[in-house]
């Protein structure tokens, strides 16, 4: 089912994203975790794509394995960076191919090793060329927003624009990167809302696992850890079982709070694990 018709139907939509593991035996241990998470009745998974395209190959691979052996819909994630033009209508075309309607179109982020993004010489410079080029084809396609403002923005409202324009070229939803005060998302929202953007903004969530794991995903995407959270990290900076106790009181905190607001959806960053998703469904009657 493509994105527009899942976000169209009644009640919450439930979404997690997955990474494509580095061995064969992370792969085995996914798809054990993916059975587990079935369970939650996702609407759909996402893949991503890794920095600079680095895992091409892998991520199409999964996408068709979850697709074929798992009974799951399937966002594949398509970064800009990394590939020429003809490289990423390849992977279109491929997708396309092996029955998969979804597609997260992305900037993405810089190969490893480089600090400055810069597109490909043959390649797009900017995600909305590529929301473009997979409407053509059929995709229902998803864009990233950034609560707490993009990482490259020049400014809060050139970035809400250009995410306005992403949605006008035929994204049929935002999703947005992980935060943790859900003040910044309902600002975001309400802005977005008042440029006239109409389509389900979904918000991203992130169960933490570890203290210093969600400090560094956090300077990575230039998200702020709010006081009260910084705190609970503190105590449990050395203790990771700990740390995923207080990711799931704050992660059932912060959905509570949104769906109360509305919401028409959740996605779930599940660093390719079960155990905190299936606590905070449960703690939320899901």
């Amino acid at each position: 089912m493509k994105l527009a018709d899942l976000y169209a139907r009644p009640g919450l939509t439930l979404s997690v994203e997955f990474f494509p593991p580095k061995t064969d035996k992370g792969e085995e241990n996914l798809f054990r975790e993916i059975e587990i998470i079935k369970r939650l009745k996702p609407a759909f998974c996402s893949v991503t794509y890794g920095a600079g395209g680095s895992t091409r190959e892998k991520t199409i691979d999964l996408v068709d394995r979850i697709h074929r052996e798992c009974g799951l819909d399937v966002m594949c994630h398509l970064t800009v960076v990394g590939q020429s033009k003809d490289e990423a209508r390849s992977v279109l075309k491929n997708l396309k191919n092996k029955g998969i309607h979804n597609l997260l179109a992305l900037g993405g982020d810089p190969p490893l090793g480089m600090t400055d993004w810069t597109p490909h010489p043959d390649g797009f410079q900017h995600a909305i060329e590529l929301v473009r080029e997979a409407r053509a084809l059929g995709f229902s396609i998803a864009v990233a927003g950034f609560p707490e403002v993009h990482p490259r923005a020049e400014s809060r409202s050139s970035d809400l624009q250009f995410l306005k324009e992403k949605v006008d070229a035929g994204a049929v939803a935002i999703i947005t990167q992980l935060f943790f005060n859900n003040e910044d998302f309902y600002r975001f929202v309400d802005d977005l809302r008042r440029l006239g953007v109409t389509v389900p903004i979904v918000p991203g969530i992130l169960p933490i696992l570890s203290a210093p794991q969600v400090r560094r995903f956090t300077t990575l995407c230039c998200s702020k850890i709010p006081p009260r959270l910084e705190d609970e990290l503190v105590k449990v900076e050395n203790d990771d079982d700990a740390a995923v106790k207080v990711g799931i009181e704050y992660a059932t905190r912060q959905c509570e709070d949104l769906i109360k607001h509305g919401i028409c959806g959740i996605h779930f960053y599940s660093l390719n694990k079960s155990y905190s998703l299936q606590a905070i469904c449960k703690n939320l009657g899901l």
